[in-house]
């Protein structure tokens, strides 16, 4: 494990990419929604991932050349066709069109259809915010959280993300699956060879287990709740895209590299001066963040934090210290 400059490590991956079949806009999307989420400390969904993407860019299943055709159904609410190309390029792409329809209308909506696995959800809703606008972010995925009542699962880890601009800080943001883990955590603890925290997954009949091995489903938040959630997502990410849902997803690692995997993902981007300027909600965001944060804490080793607090505090010590790096990405992207 080596630590490498994320500035290296996004100009670096880029190349990579490009080596193996992405255009420009296609690796410096991935490489900058990789690098980034690596920094906020969210190593699930970050630069682990380089592998998986270059051999499915290798084998076909992601276009690395793709047509990004916008569908202008309605003039605030566009359907976006990421020709089969990678999700993080489709996801960026969509935040730049929902941004200039929200300049326009206030408020614009991006459905997009063909595309593949985005990564971390935050990557596009923190551009929006970063540029003044609220977003809303969500994909479907495999079909891995544990039905409500039931042994196994339907509707995948589907996640749900908001951004929203504060006054001179970091922007406000949620990125949360309806599950307490992500599966790539499941994977992550087979590498590292890691006991699983109790009530987070369950094995092929149902029953919690620590074994990352034996784990065929995630607990999902709340049970219901978190299952409910899941369901919302799909809805907005396969139903309303056209493309498949729950178990008809070809799966991320166990269906073939070859295949497309048809996914679905659903922006939401607004303006925040409906009702109130622009700079006055972002005050008052501010405000409130700090007033969470100036709460007593219940256990003086640990204070109050906002959501995103954790990934901003992470990202300031990487961006000091540098990102570590495993020894096959590092042979990957030709770092000695």
């Amino acid at each position: 494990m080596k630590k490498i400059d994320h500035k290296i490590l996004e100009i670096k991956i880029k190349e990579c990419l490009i080596k193996n079949g992405a255009n420009d806009f296609s690796a410096e999307s991935v490489s900058k929604g990789l690098v980034e989420t690596s920094l906020r400390g969210v190593d699930s969904h970050g630069i682990r991932l380089l592998p998986h993407y270059i051999n499915a860019l290798k084998n076909g299943r992601i276009n690395g050349n793709p047509k990004l055709e916008v569908i202008n159904t309605f003039p605030a609410f566009v359907g976006l066709d990421a020709d089969n190309g990678f999700g993080h390029a489709a996801g960026f792409k969509s935040i730049e069109i929902g941004m200039d329809l929200a300049n326009k209308y206030g408020i614009s909506a991006i459905s997009v259809f063909n595309s593949s696995h985005p990564g971390a959800m935050a990557s596009f809703s923190l551009k929006a915010a970063r540029n003044g606008f609220c977003s809303f972010s969500f994909t479907h995925a495999d079909s891995l959280l544990k039905s409500y009542g039931g042994k196994s699962s339907f509707f995948g880890t589907n996640p749900i993300c908001f951004a929203a601009p504060r006054k001179n800080e970091e922007p406000f943001c949620v990125d949360m699956a309806p599950t307490f883990i992500p599966w790539n955590k499941i994977l992550e603890s087979k590498e590292k060879n890691e006991t699983l925290k109790d009530n987070v997954a369950v094995d092929a009949e149902g029953n919690p287990t620590n074994n990352p091995e034996k784990a065929k489903a995630l607990l999902g938040i709340g049970n219901y709740k978190g299952f409910a959630l899941a369901s919302m997502v799909e809805v907005l990410c396969s139903t309303l895209s056209g493309m498949p849902f729950g178990p008809h997803i070809p799966s991320m690692y166990g269906s073939s590299i070859e295949q497309n995997r048809n996914l679905g993902q659903f922006y939401l981007v607004f303006r925040n001066d409906v009702n109130i300027h622009s700079d006055v909600f972002n005050e008052a965001l501010k405000i409130m963040s700090d007033e969470v944060r100036e709460q007593d804490p219940n256990n003086k080793n640990q204070p109050v934090l906002m959501p995103n607090d954790p990934q901003i505090i992470f990202s300031k010590e990487r961006e000091k210290k540098g990102i570590p790096v495993m020894k096959n990405i590092l042979d990957l992207i030709s770092i000695e």
